[in-house]
């Protein structure tokens, strides 16, 4: 019964997030890399249904043959599917269907799961929740870019918002300034313990780090106004050449969000738009603004190695923070057989690795050891900056 009070409480939160959208934000997909909300909803149910109850209920009769094109993501021992970029295209099912499609599938879980299940089946499950739960959090980013690109920019909802109980700041002190520094040595990363973990967080190994300092708080939005102000995205000097590139083809200027309206720069936030607060973490950003800001300010973003040897001495958890490293397999790291073996390992190739969390991150998915990762110009996410030298 534990399990089965997993899942509800998975399978709830999922609709308690898109609870303030109008039907109309439900099949909005602005860019190729945001998915509609309807889509989100569909595809962790379509996860549900295809691993767990096509593959160990004889007696489920699946709820429509065509849901396996429409909501299978990037699985392709599994079969066809809707290409990324069309998702936005799909008026049909409608949300109504799909609300049909989570309380048919649910039902039909709930029955399973009140039985004796195999210690497989236990394990799939609770790779569904954590599924699930990840695409709460790119629900959260999806919704922010859906509202903060329609031209009202219309809050969120009332009172429902995303920092409440989340991600939240983890480790050992508060966020104050200064340094902290790690001394040269031998240190172990990775995933060691009985809970869930995804398998790019394996295997646990030793790696050496150099002695570096690392800052104690997260960059503010005061401190890259600064950067801003000195010309910072006019001045090749301080970008990677694919970044400096990224820069003058879309003709970027600001952080996502910010908008510089009568001399004043607003930002869009979960309360509609407001004044950039100087005090705040700076956040949706890429990894090519966050090296270049590094390199401005005379400093570098750590390596993942370096953030989780040293992440129990700051507060970590409001921001995703962009590291220095690329995102690749750790020593030992295998991909599983089957379908569930493209979960992470095919990702492994021109992506860079984010540490922490953020304020939509799902509960239990904020651990020292958690890989993110995106390619550097994304910044939809919920993305800062914490400095090394």
């Amino acid at each position: 019964m534990e399990l089965l009070n997993k899942y509800q409480i998975v399978r709830k939160r999922s609709m308690d997030i898109c609870a303030p959208l109008q039907t109309e934000d439900y099949v909005v997909q602005p860019v190729v890399d945001v998915s509609p909300p309807k889509w989100h909803l569909g595809h962790s149910t379509w996860f549900f249904e295809t691993f767990l109850l096509k593959g160990f209920d004889a007696a489920y009769v699946e709820f429509n043959p065509d849901y396996n094109f429409v909501f299978n993501s990037y699985y392709e021992s599994v079969g066809a599917r809707v290409i990324r970029t069309d998702r936005g295209n799909l008026s049909r099912p409608t949300v109504a269907d799909v609300f049909k499609y989570r309380a048919y599938v649910d039902s039909a879980m709930e029955a399973f799961l009140a039985r004796p299940v195999s210690s497989e089946v236990r394990e799939l499950v609770e790779l569904g929740c954590n599924h699930e739960e990840q695409h709460q959090e790119l629900l959260y980013t999806d919704i922010k870019y859906i509202l903060g690109h329609n031209p009202l920019f219309p809050a969120y909802g009332d009172s429902i918002y995303p920092a409440a109980g989340n991600g939240g700041p983890r480790g050992g002190r508060a966020a104050a300034g200064g340094w902290i520094d790690i001394s040269e040595g031998l240190y172990e990363i990775g995933y060691s313990g009985s809970a869930f973990f995804f398998d790019n967080e394996k295997d646990r190994h030793k790696v050496y780090l150099p002695s570096y300092r690392i800052s104690a708080a997260l960059v503010t939005n005061g401190e890259y106004l600064e950067f801003m102000k000195s010309g910072g995205y006019r001045d090749f000097r301080h970008w990677h050449a694919e970044g400096w590139d990224w820069v003058n083809k879309n003709l970027v200027e600001a952080p996502m969000y910010w908008h510089k309206i009568d001399g004043t720069w607003m930002l869009y936030s979960w309360h509609g738009l407001q004044a950039v607060d100087p005090t705040e973490p700076l956040c949706h950003i890429s990894f090519y603004e966050a090296s270049a800001f590094a390199a401005w300010a005379g400093y570098r973003l750590p390596t993942e190695a370096e953030w989780e040897a040293a992440c129990a001495g700051f507060d970590w958890g409001r921001r995703w923070e962009w590291t220095e490293s690329a995102y690749l397999p750790y020593p030992g790291f295998v991909k599983a057989a089957g379908a569930i073996g493209e979960y992470n390992g095919k990702f492994m190739v021109s992506q860079m690795v984010l540490r922490g969390a953020s304020e939509v991150t799902p509960p239990g998915h904020s651990r020292p050891t958690y890989r993110n990762f995106f390619h550097p110009p994304l910044r939809w996410q919920f993305t800062g900056i914490r400095l090394a030298k």
